[in-house]
């Protein structure tokens, strides 16, 4: 009977300990987006209209250690992608200023491609191709779950300097007929500097993707790298990035494992300028690659994506802003011309954020 009222005793101290234990400091913030989408597709296809609803919910988390090291971490809950987000496990920010992102960590490329103006809506081309031409400048990065990037302090080895590296490794999946990536290295920096009354902030990125498969091996595996260039001066923003190199894709007939290759590049360019409590966007991008299904055999018919894109937003009250954008799409592959995607689309909605 003592020894049970003893452990009672400690019991109840411990959950008494527990219930007046600090939390973990965190904030939260998130969107909420509702508008209609007016799709207008290329080729016989008829005209469609769409309520589009995104939402996110993002919660952040830190603390820090008693020698000054910064512990945190962060996930969303996002409707549109289904469930639980979460970009980077855990990172460690140290007190010189550098960091460790530790597991689902990324490439350390993409952290550095430069963010380049285009429609603020959510507007797209509807339907379905097998045109893999890239519309984004860091399309060759890539990274399994186990793997840490490790960030620069500011003004690292030179005023407005800064940079980043990466890898990953093998994530133990078993090697299939198809491809599947094994592990990743990446590198990044960052250049920001002024000319005048102008900002200039300067992106590139390099980054690989080793990939295993127990047939025919891949004509190259996922790699190459990306630069891009952006000028502000005062309200008005103009950026341009070219990105060069290959990746694999799911073509859909494995879950989850690559089988088609691609040798691709891209270009993007964009104006945003400001005006009050108005934002215009216009934007452009134009890829092209040479894809096959067929591992180990490259391909040699071109792929093509090319679009425009243009937006307005306003502020309507605070944390409410307006949004209208329009975007069109003109897609070949394997050099003719794709009629059942692409086409132009308008949106109009509303972003409620806090």
């Amino acid at each position: 009977m003592k020894k049970e009222l003893l452990m009672a005793s400690a019991l109840a101290s411990t959950l008494g300990a527990a219930s007046v234990a600090q939390a973990v400091t965190h904030t939260l913030s998130g969107h909420h987006r509702v508008g209609v989408e007016f799709d207008s597709p290329n080729g016989t296809a008829v005209d469609t209209n769409a309520v589009i609803e995104q939402s996110s919910f993002a919660v952040s988390l830190s603390e820090v250690t008693d020698g000054g090291t910064t512990i945190s971490s962060s996930f969303n809950l996002v409707n549109e992608s289904g469930g639980l987000s979460n970009a980077t496990a855990l990172t460690l920010e140290f007190t010189d200023g550098s960091k460790l992102d530790i597991f689902n960590a990324g490439n350390a490329s993409g952290t550095h491609d430069i963010s380049i103006p285009g429609s603020a809506g959510e507007e797209g081309a509807a339907g379905t191709t097998t045109s893999n031409a890239p519309s984004g400048i860091d399309f060759t990065q890539g990274a399994t779950e186990l793997g840490f990037e490790w960030h620069s302090a500011a003004d690292f080895m030179a005023d407005g300097f800064k940079m980043s590296a990466s890898y990953s490794t093998d994530s133990g999946a078993a090697a299939t007929a198809t491809a599947i990536a094994q592990n990743s290295w990446g590198l990044g920096a960052t250049y920001v500097t002024d000319a005048g009354d102008t900002d200039i902030t300067i992106g590139a990125g390099l980054a690989a993707v080793d990939y295993a498969n127990t047939g025919t091996a891949l004509t190259n595996d996922k790699g190459g790298m990306h630069v891009g260039v952006s000028a502000v001066t005062g309200d008005l923003t103009v950026a341009v990035g070219y990105g060069d190199g290959d990746t694999v894709v799911d073509d859909g007939t494995t879950a989850a494992l690559a089988s088609t290759q691609v040798d691709g590049s891209v270009t993007k360019a964009g104006i945003k300028y400001v005006s009050g409590d108005f934002t215009f966007n216009l934007g452009m991008v134009s890829g092209t690659a040479k894809d096959s299904s067929t591992l180990g055999t490259a391909g040699t018919t071109d792929d093509a994506y090319d679009e425009t894109d243009a937006s307005v937003s306003w502020a309507v009250a605070s944390g409410v802003t307006g949004l209208l954008g329009y975007t069109t799409v003109d897609l070949q592959d394997e050099g003719s011309s794709v009629t059942d995607k692409g086409g132009s689309a308008w949106y109009i909605g509303a972003k409620l954020a806090f």
